[in-house]
């Protein structure tokens, strides 16, 4: 938790996101993902000033156990002073004892945004799925509380004015607005209409203008003529049997004449003969690419 101190910007994490993203599909299918249509409604994990903190926080932290679909979980919370947002200890329930910083007594709008990343720490536990190292994890467990349809509350979390700043995830900003962008994509659904930070609405619009420039790499047809043009004299390299790509460049030739390259949606790498106008199935998410190979 970035707390009156710098928030680090960008995109540093990107790779270990979009692996994240990959690892979610690979571990709940297609299916299971699209059952996560529905974000948590603001409405859901709203929080008043003037309600009980202790009551209140078990009703919000009920709600995103129903969101993840958690029937038998019970979350007990408390409060206490720490230097993290939260804390959960991850047992073999039924029962999990999260801890929230002593901040949120007096913040609790964003009560909603700290229980969402602890619950989804609940979720991967159950399902099995982790990555190793704390960091790592971390940048997973943020990157699936966004995708599955919470994330938008650590993002909405997130502000700074000329004396204060404050961030809850291990994601930067900009990060959260990219997965939430790549979710948006899948569900058709804004999030940026459930903002109340002017900074989560910006820091969105970068990550959204990122995510599409995965969608318009080649050999996808929606490549720019500058990306096509590389390609084409890496392909031309590639059969003369001299290096191909580069840096920056997320596809790869293989002697056997096949590209291969990153799916837009979840970042599993499909393989296509280089043959022209193809149309490619990703066998994970099942998104449809049209390419010019």
């Amino acid at each position: 938790m970035a707390d009156d101190g710098p928030v680090e910007r960008g995109f540093p994490h990107l790779e270990t996101v979009r692996a994240a993203v990959t690892a979610l599909y690979r571990r709940l299918s297609y299916d299971t993902v699209q059952t996560f249509a529905a974000s948590v409604a603001p409405a859901d994990v709203a929080f008043c000033d003037t309600d009980d903190l202790y009551l209140g926080a078990q009703r919000v932290a009920h709600e995103l156990v129903r969101h993840y679909r958690l029937p038998d979980a019970r979350l007990i919370v408390s409060f206490r002073a720490m230097s993290h947002a939260a804390h959960v200890e991850l047992a073999a329930g039924p029962e999990y004892f999260v801890e929230l910083n002593d901040r949120f007594r007096t913040h609790r709008r964003d009560i909603g945004a700290a229980l969402a990343h602890e619950v989804t720490h609940v979720y991967l536990h159950r399902l099995g799925l982790s990555f190793p190292g704390t960091r790592d994890n971390e940048i997973l467990t943020d990157t699936v509380t966004a995708y599955l349809g919470a994330g938008w509350l650590l993002l909405d979390a997130f502000r700074q004015d000329a004396g204060s700043s404050q961030k809850l995830g291990y994601l930067t900003p900009e990060e959260f607005g990219y997965v939430l962008a790549k979710r948006a994509a899948v569900f058709g659904e804004d999030p940026s209409v459930w903002f109340t930070s002017a900074q989560a609405y910006a820091a969105y619009a970068a990550g959204r203008e990122r995510a599409r420039r995965d969608e318009r790499q080649p050999p996808l047809t929606a490549a720019g003529w500058a990306g096509r043009r590389r390609y084409a004299r890496d392909r031309r390299h590639a059969q003369e049997h001299r290096p191909a790509g580069g840096p920056g460049v997320a596809y790869a030739f293989s002697p056997d004449g096949r590209v291969s390259f990153p799916c837009p949606t979840c970042h599993q790498r499909i393989r296509v003969p280089v043959r022209g106008r193809v149309r490619a199935r990703c066998g994970l998410c099942r998104t449809v690419l049209d390419c010019d190979t």
